[in-house]
């Protein structure tokens, strides 16, 4: 059967579709712009997003199992649960969902309720299904490295509990791995769970001590001010954007993003291999300083 991939043209979503054309899978895409649908020739695309029904009930023909990835936006919530609905009533019961980590905990912060209430839709719904509960994106940081390189701060403001920054290829290959296991099973499989973490528990100082090794100069670290951060997004995002921002920055200062034991020891079992590193990704960009 073929595997949709939703979100398909972004960090995660595009090297989903990579390591499953890797990995042999029949794969469709659902994008907005087929014109940014630098995919291989093998990967069929289908124009439309995950609120317009006729493209949704196109994409979902002859479908097997859906990756369902819907960025942060203000109607999150309703596209995911129109999407979820066209699949069941397409006949697609098996899926993977990118989720968030603490999504049951950090439930203030709009983007972790929103995922929070489609994980229990997905599960009540009866999908055989797992959900990927992803930690901090370490490729984040790119929005920030031009600060880092040129004003010697590292300006994210993540606190000192830590914060278990994972690599997009990681969430990807996770991802990849899950939605064949599922799509060629020969029956239903149970809900999992799968916490996406990376092999370190970062605080903010050292998130800026391994930049400072790595540059060789003084990195600082800004300081804990979720309120600044929302300042200094509001100039270029929408304010509510910004401001959930401020409120998940203020949940990474007072809690954390803390894995469960045996996180990391499952995932390199998943995997076969040793996590990515934050300090893998300061010295793949460092070049650039």
């Amino acid at each position: 059967m073929t595997i949709l991939v939703t979100g398909a043209t972004g960090r995660v979503g595009r090297q989903v579709v990579q390591q499953l054309v890797t990995r042999g899978a029949n794969v469709r895409v659902l994008v907005r712009d087929p014109a940014k649908a630098d995919f291989p020739s093998s990967v069929e695309i289908v124009k439309g997003d995950l609120l317009d029904i006729d493209s949704l009930r196109s994409a979902f023909k002859g479908v097997g199992t859906l990756f369902l990835l819907n960025a942060v936006a203000g109607d999150e919530f309703t596209q995911a649960l129109i999407t979820l609905n066209i699949a069941r009533e397409s006949g697609v019961e098996r899926l993977v969902y990118l989720s968030v980590l603490h999504s049951d905990h950090f439930v203030n912060v709009p983007h972790f309720a929103v995922k929070l209430g489609a994980e229990r839709m997905i599960e009540q719904m009866g999908f055989s299904a797992t959900i990927l509960r992803p930690s901090y994106f370490i490729d984040n940081e790119h929005m920030v490295k031009d600060v880092i390189f040129q004003h010697g701060v590292y300006p994210m403001p993540i606190g000192g509990k830590g914060v278990a920054m994972v690599d997009a290829r990681d969430i990807a290959e996770v991802a990849a791995i899950e939605l064949i296991r599922r799509d060629r099973a020969p029956g239903k499989l149970p809900i999992d769970t799968i916490n996406l973490v990376g092999p370190d528990t970062l605080t903010g100082a050292g998130v800026a001590a391994i930049w400072s090794e790595v540059l060789g100069r003084p990195i600082a670290y800004g300081g804990d001010d979720p309120a600044g951060f929302e300042q200094n997004l509001a100039t270029f995002m929408p304010k509510w954007m910004a401001y959930e921002m401020r409120l998940m920055a203020e949940r990474y200062v007072s809690d954390g993003m803390i894995p469960d034991a045996g996180d990391v020891e499952r995932l390199t079992g998943i995997l076969g291999r040793p996590l990515h590193s934050y300090r893998d990704f300061a010295m793949e960009i460092a070049p650039a300083a």
